[in-house]
């Protein structure tokens, strides 16, 4: 099962709007698709991710955001614990700025970004891809590290610049179809990836 989960604090969400194009694609047959939005508030995170994660038991989770300052489709590597001081949508920001007083400074996703941007910039879609390692220490940081945590590593982040700035929304739903069939492919082709799924499918299913 996968389940794929769209995120974004502009007033015209390219990335809400991109997911609904990779909705409309599909990922084919074998893929069972989960569209959830999340609001752009720290307690909403902690607390709906978890019932998420336990609810559907996903293979994978990719969540994706819109970043002003991107003009590529970009692939975060990996989520950060610290350093949250702006405020949500809520005016509210964590106390400790750190989404885990005791956890590590950073997680990363057990795909290899590198490897899944060099396969879709191949494809000849006319889009551009890259991979970053900073997702911005504001929500979309926060909501990967937690995804990370609660997944061990078996989740994504995919940025998105703002409509028309290159892309329009059916451009950036080939993009998300086509990264997300490549991250698939990586998955299904690295046995230790199905491990740690059912790994964490057997700890959830002793609790």
């Amino acid at each position: 099962m996968r389940w794929f989960e769209p995120f974004g604090e502009h007033a015209v969400n390219s990335s809400w709007v991109a997911v609904q194009e990779l909705e409309k694609l599909g990922l084919g047959g074998a893929v069972d698709l989960h569209v959830c939005e999340v609001p752009v508030e720290y307690q909403a995170v902690q607390s709906l991710l978890p019932s998420l994660w336990s609810k559907h038991q996903p293979q994978l989770v990719v969540h994706v955001g819109v970043s002003g300052l991107a003009t590529t489709v970009t692939l975060e590597q990996c989520g950060h614990n610290k350093g949250y001081k702006r405020r949500d949508n809520c005016c509210f920001s964590p106390t400790s700025q750190c989404c885990m007083e005791d956890g590590p400074d950073c997680i990363h996703s057990v795909l290899d970004m590198e490897a899944v941007c060099k396969r879709v910039n191949n494809t000849g879609l006319g889009i551009t891809f890259s991979v970053s390692k900073d997702a911005g220490r504001y929500l979309c940081d926060y909501t990967y590290y937690t995804s990370l945590h609660l997944g061990q590593g078996r989740s994504a982040f995919i940025h998105v610049p703002p409509l028309g700035k290159p892309y329009s929304s059916q451009e950036l739903g080939r993009a998300l179809q086509a990264v997300v069939q490549e991250m698939l492919k990586l998955m299904e082709e690295d046995p230790k990836h199905e491990e740690v799924c059912n790994h964490a499918h057997r700890q959830q299913h002793d609790h």
